[in-house]
This record gives C-alpha cells, structure tokens and sequence, in this order.
C-alpha cells in the first residue's frame, strides 16, 4: 500500500522547520503560528453538527522570555515526530517523552520535566499542521473490540499486511488499535447493515456471546467506557466509507449521554480532530430516562442520582447540540425520575433480555433519538 499520508505529514513538519528557518534569515524573531486550544475558540457548527475549533491563533516566539521553552519543545517533539515517519516505526507518546527528555548543555535545565508537558506541545504540533497525532506515528494502548461480518488488512507489523477475518475472533473479539489511518488498517468484504457501539466491554460479551451481530449482520463494537481516539476515528472511516447506519449502545446517566455526544459531535478538548473522528448521523438507541416504565424494571436496578450527576445532567441540557425537543424531554426526564441506570440493569429481566427483546424491539420501532 503506497503511504502518501506519511509523505503528506513529512512534508508538514518540514514546512513547519522551513518557515523557522526562513525567520532566521530575515534577522527575524522565529515564530510558529498556533490555533489557540481554548473554549473560547470553539463552537458548534449546526449545518455539519458538529464542534469545531475557531480560527484564533496566537504566536510562539523564540526570543520570548515566556515563550521560548515552549518553542524549542515544539521543535523537538516535530524533530522526534520526523524521525519517526523516516524509521517508519511507531511508538507511545510516553516513549516520546522519554525521547525528547534531556539536560540542556551543562545547565540543570531539562527540555521536559514531566509528560505533563509534552502532551499538551503534541497536541500543539497536530492542530498547528493540522495532522492526528497517530498520523505522527504515536499510539496509545489499545481500547475497544470488534467482531462482524467484515475483514481487515493490518499493515502495522508485516508491511504485506495481515488478512483479520472480523467473523472468526472468538469471544474477545479484534482488539482495535489505537492508530487506524488508511495505510495502516484497510477494510475489506464489508457486508454490515448497521454498526452498533455498545459503551461496555460486559455488555459487548453478552451480545457477542449471544451471537447478536450475526442475527442482525451488524458490526459490534466496544470501546470500554469513554470510547478512545482509535475507536472514534474507526467509527468516522467505517460510516463514512460505507455509509451505515450507526447506533450508540449507553448507560441511562448523564455520563453516558456524554459519551454518546462525544462520539456524535466530537469532544471540547479535541475540537480541532472533530472533522477526522465525529459521526454527526449517529444514533442514540439507549438506554432512554422512560425505559424503567416501558420495559417495567424493578427498582432495585435504579441509583440514586448524585448531586454531581444532577449538575452534570443540568450542563447537558444547555449544550447547543442537545436543544432539539426530544433531548430536551429526555434529559429533564432524567432529573425528574432522580436515578440512572446501567446497561447491566436490563438483565433484571433475563440475561439475554438485551440481545432477544431490548434491540430487536427498539431497532424494529425505530426507537432511539438524533
């Protein structure tokens, strides 16, 4: 497989060292150009449905008392990132810190002190050359499962490529890397009808177990709570590339409906990577604040709202993307009941309740929420 991508972001970071250059042969002060990473430089953009960071930027400066550290971080870990496109190797951006971490000359000063500080510079250098960070050649550990009626190639460790059969993984299903671009995971002999993100791996086991994707010839995903950036950037090739439907599987809290709003409009804090990793046309199928009384849960399966769930809950309700009348119903539902529920509640009424009735019913009654 030809990896343009790669030669794409190369030729990023040395335009990124070229512009410095040419500063210090104007007799100019060295400066980079970033998009400021801020609430206040972000919005939802209501006719793609999603959240985008703005356009403000600011300038970092090498001849700046305040600045200069973080230039010269901004270079390093472009440098580190450049070698590692040229090695073609990857790794974590814990291994990066440790990288890029040394004594400078014969102070006592260190280009990094903790990772607490090169995180936020690689998140810099994405949105300054606007490339995902797994573009760069960093990976995070994996998170998230997958089984169904789809085969991928693997380009991650024999350059040939690893032919997965998604349909013969067993019970643990194919552990989901945390970096999917084009060159690396391709998909193959895609024949689902739907893709269903289920919030939790105990959860993902029953449905798996009970053969659910097979019955209903679905893709079946986890992503173990809060779904992380491969799984997301997974979820956006996957709808995008095959136009399926996709429905967000969550807990009854206002935590769950973060989780599913994440996935749908993207994060506040990765704004700039909403484009790359929203799913704007993905669905919410549950479970829903009036699912107690339709399916008649006992309560003893119900938790007692915290005052932390009902704040949360409250900020939700004041999110631009969640004014439409049917979540605003939802969500005051919710605080009016005063509990949540979890996922693992819908077992109450038979373990494979979730997989014969609670689906099929809410898929067949196209029973969920935009």
């Amino acid at each position: 497989m030809v990896n343009r991508k790669k030669d794409e972001t190369k030729l990023k970071i040395r335009r990124l060292a070229k512009d410095v250059v040419r500063d210090i042969d104007k007799h100019s002060n060295p400066s980079i150009e970033i998009p400021i990473r801020a609430l206040s430089n972000v919005h939802f953009n209501e006719k793609k449905s999603i959240i985008e960071l703005g356009k403000e930027t600011q300038q970092r400066y090498f001849f700046n008392v305040g600045q200069a550290k973080k230039f010269m971080q901004t270079i390093l870990i472009a440098s580190a990132c450049d070698e590692l496109l040229d090695s073609g190797k990857t790794t974590s951006i814990r291994d990066l810190y440790y990288m890029t971490k040394h004594t400078i000359g014969k102070s006592k000063e260190n280009t990094f002190d903790d990772q607490a500080e090169s995180d936020p510079i690689i998140e810099d250098l994405e949105v300054t050359i606007d490339s995902l960070r797994e573009e760069l050649n960093l990976f995070a550990s994996n998170r998230g499962a997958m089984v169904g009626p789809m085969k991928v190639i693997d380009y991650g460790i024999n350059k040939k490529g690893d032919q997965i059969d998604l349909a013969r993984m067993g019970s643990g299903g194919w552990s989901i890397p945390s970096i999917v671009e084009e060159d690396i995971i391709e998909f193959k002999d895609c024949k689902a009808k739907f893709i269903l993100m289920v919030e939790k791996d105990a959860v993902w086991r029953r449905l798996n177990e009970d053969g659910f994707w097979k019955k209903h010839n679905c893709l079946l995903i986890h992503g173990q709570g809060m779904a992380p950036r491969g799984v997301r950037r997974l979820l956006h090739r996957l709808v995008n590339d095959y136009k399926l439907p996709m429905y967000v599987f969550v807990d009854q809290d206002p935590w769950g409906l973060y989780i599913y709003s994440v996935i749908k409009q993207g994060s506040i804090n990765l704004a700039y990577e909403s484009q790359r990793m929203a799913v704007p046309s993905a669905k919410f199928i549950g479970l829903s604040a009036f699912d107690k009384e339709k399916y008649k849960l006992p309560d003893n399966v119900t938790i007692k709202l915290n005052e932390q769930d009902k704040s949360r809950a409250k900020q939700i309700l004041n999110y631009p993307w969640f004014q439409k009348k049917s979540w605003q119903k939802e969500l005051k539902q919710m605080l009016k009941n005063g509990f949540k529920l979890e996922l693992e509640a819908l077992s109450a009424k038979g373990i494979s309740f979730v997989t014969d009735k609670y689906l099929p019913e809410k898929l067949k009654n196209k029973d969920w929420l935009d």
